[in-house]
């Protein structure tokens, strides 16, 4: 029978580089045992519109979210943010160096990646956002795609309805 020393030095191997990542099966145990710490970046061009990409996967109902990514072991904030820039927008930003919030996301009907502690900076893009990412047809946009929006969307993700008073 395994014990559970013997079980957690298995996850330990399995862990091997957890500053690049985690394998998924740790990364889901992880999510379930404790919160996880992520930015979120508020982007707003000349006409004081907000920046969202739509979002379609298994953990959250499709919709529109202010780009976002968690911060891996070791990892520091600054690199992170810079990393969701590029990964989500292939371009980079310029960021305030303080949070505008801190918030706490709790998602108990969910069975991993249910706490989140949110960072949200302010940033400005310092290029331009690849145009094929451009949402095109904004009724049916397309994983990955952005928009540009004055007021948040009927279906801006509910774990961002609390950034509703930055548009």
């Amino acid at each position: 029978m395994l014990t559970l020393e013997d079980a957690v030095r298995e996850i330990e191997r399995a862990a091997v580089h957890p500053e690049t990542g985690l394998p998924d099966e740790v990364f889901r145990l992880v999510t379930k045992l404790t919160p996880m710490i992520n930015v979120d970046l508020l982007i707003k061009n000349e006409a004081g519109e907000t920046l969202l990409t739509w979002r379609e996967d298994t953990l959250c109902s499709p919709g529109w979210h202010i780009p976002g990514g968690i911060i891996r072991f070791q990892e520091p904030i600054e690199h992170r943010i810079h990393a969701v820039a590029q990964s989500e927008l292939r371009t980079d930003v310029i960021f305030e160096s303080e949070p505008l919030k801190v918030t706490e996301f709790i998602l108990p009907n969910q069975a991993y990646r249910n706490h989140f502690i949110s960072l949200l900076y302010r940033c400005r893009l310092t290029g331009p956002v690849p145009e094929e990412l451009h949402c095109k047809d904004l009724p049916h946009p397309k994983q990955g795609e952005y928009a540009w929006f004055a007021a948040p969307p009927e279906n801006l993700l509910k774990v961002h309805w609390k950034y509703r008073s930055f548009f």
